[in-house]
């Protein structure tokens, strides 16, 4: 049997999907055409986005992952650096997404041909009237994943995703999320949920559905509670590397120090341009594609 899986967001990562900053920024021109009509809190500073890249990238390496990039398109935007929603990776291949933000259109077509090249296959394609992105979706368990039911993920595009993923023996859980900012926000399912560890999640329960989060602690799940002061920071928004070694966005010590108390080692990188300036933290900066089965 194997010893990789896509099916886990736990297990060490083998390898994944980047975008670097240069390629999804492209120049400080594409920054200033873009930034406001995308919603990002201010414009990112081209130079700076470049630098704490490579310093994310690097942390990345020195975890002995495969990385695959994404290259320079003219039909993509600022947003195709937060890669992991263009696609779903599964133990039978990529499903391509259909982006419920219209602005992000291009992307699936772009992680397709990425995969193409690397020989990954593609499971299916989620097609109108659905949409899903990535970040709406998180697995709980080899057979199980959870699927946030938002603004960006619609009900069509979960029908969908089920049908592809009925003959691998997974089923799914839908998450009816909140409104909370409204539909020009980005908000998915990891605004509020990063597990981190076997049964061991990070999660911002004042917008997490209660059906949802006793579900969790039901299967036996420890929750670390982000405080209201890091929510905003993305404390919320954790990438496991492997079992209990985390990466997250600098500036949420409460956070950190929590995720330490449960046995957790923490990583931290620099994002003010490539995280905070557009909503997107180190789940959202890449696409797991095969980790250790844990």
């Amino acid at each position: 049997m194997s010893q990789l899986t896509a099916h886990s967001e736990t297990g060490k990562i083998k390898s994944l999907i980047l975008k670097s900053a240069k390629s999804a920024f492209q120049s400080p021109e594409k920054i200033e055409d873009e930034w406001l009509a995308l919603r990002f809190l201010s414009a990112p500073v081209y130079s700076i986005a470049e630098t704490e890249y490579l310093e994310f990238q690097s942390l990345l390496q020195k975890q002995d992952i495969v990385l695959s990039f994404l290259p320079e398109d003219n039909e993509s935007t600022l947003d195709s650096i937060y890669c992991r929603d263009a696609a779903i990776m599964t133990d039978a291949g990529l499903i391509l997404c259909n982006m419920g933000k219209e602005a992000r259109a291009a992307e699936p077509a772009a992680i397709g041909e990425l995969a193409r090249q690397v020989e990954i296959p593609i499971l299916g394609i989620i097609r109108k009237p659905g949409t899903l992105e990535g970040g709406d979706v998180a697995w709980i368990n080899r057979n199980t994943l959870a699927v946030g039911y938002s603004y960006r993920t619609n009900l069509s595009g979960i029908r969908q995703l089920a049908a592809l993923l009925k003959p691998l023996g997974v089923s799914i859980i839908q998450v009816d999320l909140p409104h909370y900012q409204g539909k020009e926000d980005v908000f998915h399912l990891m605004s509020v949920f990063s597990p981190v560890d076997h049964e061991l999640a990070v999660v911002y329960s004042p917008l997490m559905p209660i059906a949802f989060r006793k579900l969790l602690l039901e299967k036996s799940f420890t929750l670390i509670e982000v405080p209201d002061s890091e929510f905003d920071s993305m404390g919320c928004n954790v990438l496991a590397l492997a079992p209990g070694l985390c990466l997250m966005l600098e500036g949420n010590p409460k956070t950190r120090q929590a995720l330490e108390d449960h046995g957790c080692k923490v990583i931290t990188y620099r994002g003010e341009e490539i995280s905070m300036k557009g909503g997107g933290g180190p789940t959202c900066l890449t696409r797991p594609l095969y980790r250790d089965i844990s």
